[in-house]
């Protein structure tokens, strides 16, 4: 198949990484992801209705869990886990024995680079994440880490070490990301700009994270990965990722960790339909006007030292000031606080599931 040629023989932290994959559907797009996913151990979140077989294609590492395989695992704290909505997939993270997690959507495809050969998304994100950013000042030549670039002249001494990257997010090519209001002014818009470049977005500044693509370090940032309260009997959807990526950005920049974007990019196949996004978004778009302030204003005090301390700490300012806009605030909260709370129960010494066996475990 092509692309497989660009595997390093020793995938890159084969025994490291979980890849998180969140569907409804039978996983057949892995027959193109085959050379560089194999390798890897498959986290599948089914949503929807559990008693559905998932076909997995043959050769692949994987454990699938269903909604009852959630609700038997965190009991009553399964409440915090979205259904009908793919931001179940942070169930995944929650369980995962991995340092770091990739997760992408099912329409994802194997994307290529303007030479035509197959990108290796994964390969990419791996190099993002180990090597460092640069959120406290702003490299012109983008990635300085990279091969062919550096930092560039005036760009401090004492800085030049950087900070940890916690979190690697990536783009697509054909479908863009939109929301609905965009895609209904825009029906045919493709992205066919491949820009060929990594930054790291700067300290202060938020950004809308997208959850199809994306990589990070389970051990740094982990916690605060939880996509929210989500779809069926919730009045929003689509702003999983989004409120994720609210949430990690600002605790990144109080914990001094990096959030780079760019490469690596993959193709997104298909279009989402508008009216149902529209329905899903709707209370969304109005409610970021709001919202995006009250991040932008939040600051975490000095004894807030680890993931688990900042991410309770912002679900009670969540409560305290988002909670007037609506008592879906109120509701996600709590949700926060038990995220929390399963992951800690899940994660006893922050190793993952390693001195932890599950009773009545995942289908295999």
């Amino acid at each position: 198949m092509a692309g497989s040629s660009s595997v390093s023989p020793t995938p890159l932290l084969k025994d490291e990484l979980d890849i998180v994959i969140p569907t409804i559907r039978n996983l057949d797009f892995l027959e193109m992801w085959r050379p560089f996913f194999q390798p890897y151990h498959l986290i599948i979140v089914q949503d929807g209705d559990p008693s559905k077989k998932i076909h997995v294609p043959e050769g692949f590492d994987y454990e699938l869990y269903n909604r009852n395989d959630i609700n038997k695992i965190l009991g009553p704290k399964a409440s915090c886990i979205s259904f009908k909505d793919s931001a179940c997939r942070c169930f995944g993270y929650m369980v995962s024995k991995k340092k770091y997690i990739y997760t992408i959507d099912d329409d994802c495809f194997v994307a290529k680079d303007p030479s035509g050969k197959d990108i290796n998304a994964l390969e990419q994100h791996i190099k993002n994440l180990l090597c460092p950013s640069t959120p406290h000042f702003f490299n012109t030549l983008y990635d300085p880490y990279r091969e062919g670039a550096d930092f560039v002249r005036g760009y401090p001494f004492s800085m030049r070490e950087g900070a940890q990257t916690a979190v690697s997010h990536g783009l697509w090519l054909n479908i863009p990301d939109y929301d609905a209001p965009t895609q209904l002014v825009k029906p045919r818009e493709r992205n066919t700009r491949y820009v060929d470049a990594v930054m790291t977005i700067p300290k202060g500044t938020l950004f809308p994270m997208c959850g199809m693509n994306l990589a990070f370090d389970r051990e740094l940032i982990g916690p605060a990965m939880y996509f929210g309260l989500m779809g069926d009997g919730q009045p929003i959807g689509r702003y999983d990722d989004m409120w994720a990526g609210w949430c990690i950005k600002v605790i990144c920049d109080h914990l001094g960790l990096g959030v780079k974007t760019g490469l690596p990019y993959i193709w997104h196949s298909k279009a989402s339909n508008p009216f149902v996004n529209l329905k899903k978004e709707y209370k969304g778009i109005y409610w970021q006007e709001e919202i995006i302030p009250f991040f932008q204003s939040v600051t975490l005090p000095k004894e807030c030292t680890s993931v688990q301390q900042c991410y309770i700490e912002l679900s009670k300012q969540v409560k305290d000031k988002l909670s007037n806009l609506d008592p879906y605030f109120t509701k996600l909260a709590d949700a926060m606080v038990t995220w929390i709370d399963a992951w800690d129960e899940l994660n006893p010494t922050g190793e993952g599931l390693a001195k932890l066996s599950i009773a009545n475990g995942p289908a295999k």
